[in-house]
């Protein structure tokens, strides 16, 4: 039992192991009913021998042993009411906030606070409407961090001498009662806390700083409010793209993005002009790399109410092998239009360049088609151009379509005409549109007359043809005479194309590469 009292300060494990009802009843029962347990003044002069700094050792001349007791009863019901965890162990804090029933009836046990138990760091006794003068007792716990007594009703004058026995005190709050005024900023003392912790209690602080404080807070917090609504509005207008995203204004672009983007319109950025367009790439400030086509153009409002139309028509297409439309933008000088960046390379100039081999070419035409599809499927009221100049190449050579028409209801007869010519100019090497300002039927039949030498002549040499592919590529040409052949009375259906092109590119996969050996033979190109 000495070791329990020497080593917690407390007097909680004896009241539980000799009365173990005591915490059922009341602190006032307990008190009057319960009474000293055999041995406890040697008890407690045993404790002195060991631990002289102990504060009921310092009472003097004589200790009160009753006194004493009913210290160790109201610890033990205040340190449970407190919600310390383990009281058999520690007694940290004193918290009877928002306890009007017991908070006076605690305060008013001068025995206790005359022995405050050197475990308590925290004292809050706030929102309880406690009437009367500054609960002085408090003072006996010099050795507390925190003293929260806001939200009462004490009154009279501020002990302010008696505090300087806090020297461990870092948090005070007194706000919300109704103290004499007593001026603080004479004590040192209080000059570590701010007004915060005086707020409506009465206590006057430095008159003039406050006073300052107080002019600068109502005259600069108002402004300060004013710019960041100016802010917030001219982020909103000018640059949304600094905002969350779930607040920007959709695909619309602002000319201050367009700037940021291109340093200004730097010509560094610029790729390429004429009279009437401008195209800059630019980095929007997420990092992603944008086309910006500017038409510095006049147009009335009704077309410039179409272009938007048609910009959020084109923005919501989403196809691995069409060009992203991102946005618009419009101010007083120019109309923009923003798609994702892609390389200059066109299907025109990469035919032109280096070899491209017969797989590579499949590659793209099955692009085509997949794409043809999507918009035949989810957006028929879309044209688009399929010439080898307008479809550009990714890097990861997948072919883009990049130009398109809202609104014009091209027959799919037509589109499948054009995907004829493009067809075949993937496989010969010559421009087929230009052939066919002759007349198709001519172009046909001279193409299904041609002799063995003249046929092989025709196919771009740079495919590599070989004995393994050469039927995969008389079967295109076949399919692409087809397709732009007006005398037949109906078309090779988009369905039909996509089972063809998709059956060629998957056999394309699987042949063998070792085979490069051009094939010399002559064999008749099938049109049928």
């Amino acid at each position: 039992m000495a070791t329990i009292f020497s080593t917690c300060y407390l007097f909680l494990p004896m009241i539980l192991s000799l009365f173990p009802t005591t915490l059922c009843a009341t602190v006032v029962e307990d008190l009057k009913n319960l009474h000293q347990p055999p041995g406890f003044n040697s008890t407690i002069l045993s404790n002195c021998l060991k631990n002289p700094s102990l504060r009921y050792c310092s009472s003097s001349p004589i200790m009160d042993f009753d006194e004493i007791f009913k210290f160790t009863i109201v610890a033990s019901h205040l340190c449970n009411e407190s919600k310390n965890p383990n009281c058999v162990e520690s007694f940290p804090k004193v918290d009877l906030r928002n306890r009007p029933n017991i908070a006076p009836l605690y305060l008013s046990f001068d025995f206790f606070w005359k022995y405050c138990p050197f475990t308590i760091m925290s004292i809050d006794f706030s929102n309880n409407s406690i009437k009367g003068g500054f609960p002085t007792d408090v003072f006996f716990c010099t050795q507390i961090h925190s003293l929260d007594l806001s939200i009462n009703a004490f009154s009279g004058d501020i002990p302010i001498q008696s505090f300087s026995s806090f020297t461990n005190l870092t948090f005070l709050n007194l706000s919300y009662n109704y103290f004499s005024e007593s001026k603080l900023s004479d004590s040192q003392f209080f000059k570590r806390f701010n007004s915060s912790s005086f707020l409506h209690s009465g206590a006057l602080l430095d008159q003039k700083r406050f006073t300052v404080k107080a002019v600068v807070l109502l005259v600069c917090f108002p402004i300060l409010v004013i710019f960041m609504v100016i802010c917030l509005v001219w982020l909103c207008f000018q640059r949304p793209d600094f905002l969350p995203s779930k607040l920007q204004r959709g695909r619309r672009f602002t000319p201050a993005i367009l700037k940021a983007a291109t340093d200004g319109f730097s010509n560094k950025y610029l790729v390429g002009m004429s009279d009437v367009v401008h195209i800059y790439k630019g980095i929007l400030r997420d990092g992603t790399e944008v086309k910006i086509e500017m038409y510095w153009d006049d147009i009335s409002r009704d077309s410039y109410r179409r272009f938007v139309d048609e910009c959020e028509v084109l923005s919501k297409l989403h196809h691995k092998n069409l060009v992203r439309v991102l946005g618009w933008c419009k101010s007083r000088k120019f109309r923009a239009i923003i798609t994702e960046w892609t390389r200059e390379e066109n299907v025109e100039m990469w035919l032109s360049g280096s070899g491209s081999p017969w797989k590579h070419r499949v590659k793209v035409l099955m692009g085509v088609v997949e794409c043809m599809r999507y918009m035949q499927k989810e957006w028929p009221e879309i044209d688009y151009e399929l010439d080898t100049s307008s479809i550009l190449l990714s890097d990861k050579m997948e072919p883009l379509i990049s130009r398109f028409k809202v609104g014009d209801h091209n027959r799919n007869q037509r589109k499948i005409h054009r995907f004829g010519i493009f067809l075949l100019e993937m496989i010969l090497n010559k421009k087929v549109e230009e052939e066919l300002d002759g007349g198709d039927a001519g172009f046909i039949r001279n193409m299904r007359n041609l002799n063995h030498g003249d046929l092989q002549q025709m196919i771009d040499e740079r495919m590599e043809v070989t004995e393994t592919n050469f039927e995969q590529v008389k079967q295109a040409l076949s399919l692409g005479l087809m397709c732009i052949d007006e005398s037949i009375s109906e078309k090779p259906s988009l369905g039909m194309i996509l089972n063809s092109v998709a059956r060629a590119y998957k056999t394309s996969l699987v042949l063998p590469s070792a085979n490069l050996r051009t094939f010399k033979g002559h064999m008749p190109l099938q049109t049928n």
